[in-house]
């Protein structure tokens, strides 16, 4: 199965789970440090209304701001952001953009 994530939305592969020395499984979602991921899918971006405009009355115009990350891109992301959905047996993690904190490069 695929999932196409809507307006600013990134999927992330999950990175591996770590264990205590006891072999409970700490899930990254549980821990407060960021946490790595491998992007698989992007939204298109979404609409924001331009600064000083009535956004109560709905007026002003709306510009559209595309997502920056790519497929294949390892990120940071803050992990209490994150939500877990499992597809085809394997975890994903839907974060939206602005929850990512940075991409790894090199």
């Amino acid at each position: 199965m695929k999932l196409r994530p809507l307006h600013d939305r990134v999927l992330l592969r999950v990175e591996k789970e770590e264990k205590t020395p006891a072999g409970i499984i700490i899930p990254d979602t549980v821990k407060e440090r960021p946490k790595e991921g491998i992007v698989v899918a992007v939204g298109p971006g979404y609409y924001e209304e331009e600064p000083g405009d009535d956004n109560a009355a709905g007026k002003g115009e709306k510009r559209f701001v595309a997502t920056e990350v790519k497929i294949g891109q390892k990120v940071l992301y803050e992990p209490w952001a994150a939500n877990e959905i499992r597809l085809d047996g394997e975890e994903f993690i839907l974060v939206r953009e602005r929850n990512i904190l940075g991409i790894k490069e090199g």
